[in-house]
């Protein structure tokens, strides 16, 4: 089995060779067939993560088929196509297991991050975190669904249900959001790097009513922002934008440094909040209405090989939507 491994935070990713593995019990084998690249994956590469399983092999977007079951798997099938989440393993006997908050569970395991992941041509994963495909659409244009189109699918829940939605950062989580977005009838405000005009028509063509730099001010004011860029100085700029009652979330797993602000921007019950994974439901929920929705993801592919300059497109921002390795 061909796996990227990361040799320690600060260093590059480097090609090593592993031997196949078996499936335990409850677990699955799979061919790889696309695994979408994820900003998190730069987040794991940098260090800004604590306590990774080291050495690691990232991604945590994937859609194989299953060519491996272990024992006591139910309901999956050898040559079903798969997804695999972020979230690879829960406890199950918590209080937020039991209490169906699984995203907070105490003793969880992140796939890509402290089990390994997708950047390769196999992979081990629980079978019960496994969502089933079915045949419709192409392995690539699935693979940004597992994890930028679920974390935006349970952002937009908690935002709630308010009709003037902005969306700070247009990545690929915000192009798949932006499609929901307009297919639920809402008016989606699209907020880039101030200048980046090409990016700012990209969210228009998606149906976005206006788009344009961070530090600007929508024609309206808006009943919820979610944050998809990890820049901190955005909070304060998004709660500045929503109206009284407003909604501000913050749906990344890190983000920089959040300045000072004034409590004006927070008074009138205006609520900052955060998005930690997702939930099973989360990912079934979504996935069974992405046909009704129609989501068109725009990808930009790379062979598996070529992982590194993917991840350095994504960093410097060099493609609209998202990044997908295929082996």
């Amino acid at each position: 089995m061909h796996a990227m491994l990361l040799k320690g935070l600060k260093n590059p990713l480097e090609w090593s060779e592993l031997p196949d593995r078996q499936p335990g019990a409850d677990q699955i084998r799979l061919k790889i067939a696309a695994c979408g690249v994820c900003r998190t994956d730069l987040h794991v590469v940098d260090g800004e993560l604590a306590h990774p399983l080291l050495p690691i092999i990232p991604g945590h977007e994937i859609v194989g088929r299953v060519d491996a079951i272990g024992s006591n798997v139910k309901g999956l099938q050898i040559g079903e196509r798969v997804g695999i989440p972020w979230l690879g393993h829960t406890c199950g006997t918590c209080s937020y297991c039991m209490g169906l908050r699984e995203n907070l569970c105490d003793r969880p395991l992140f796939t890509g991050y402290t089990i390994d992941g997708g950047f390769a041509t196999a992979a081990v994963a629980d079978a019960r975190f496994a969502f089933p495909l079915g045949e419709k659409g192409s392995d690539e244009s699935l693979a940004p669904l597992l994890c930028a189109g679920l974390i935006g699918w349970r952002s937009l829940t908690i935002a709630g249900d308010g009709r003037h939605l902005g969306l700070y950062g247009f990545g690929a989580a915000a192009h798949i959001l932006a499609q929901v977005a307009k297919w639920q009838g809402r008016s989606v405000y699209a907020f880039t790097r101030s200048g980046d005009v090409a990016t700012q028509a990209f969210a228009r063509s998606l149906g976005a009513v206006w788009a344009g730099g961070s530090e600007e001010t929508p024609p309206e004011p808006l009943d919820a922002a979610i944050i998809f860029a990890t820049d901190g100085a955005l909070v304060p700029a998004a709660l500045k934008a929503v109206r009284k009652g407003g909604r501000v979330v913050c749906a990344g797993i890190h983000m920089s440094h959040i300045p000072g602000f004034s409590y004006d921007l927070l008074w009138e019950e205006r609520q900052l909040l955060s998005v930690a994974n997702l939930t099973r439901h989360d990912g079934l929920e979504f996935l069974s209405l992405v046909p009704q929705i129609g989501i068109v993801t725009r990808t930009t592919s790379y062979p598996l090989q070529q992982a590194n300059h993917a991840l350095a497109d994504l960093r410097a921002g060099r493609f609209e939507g998202a990044a997908v390795l295929l082996p």
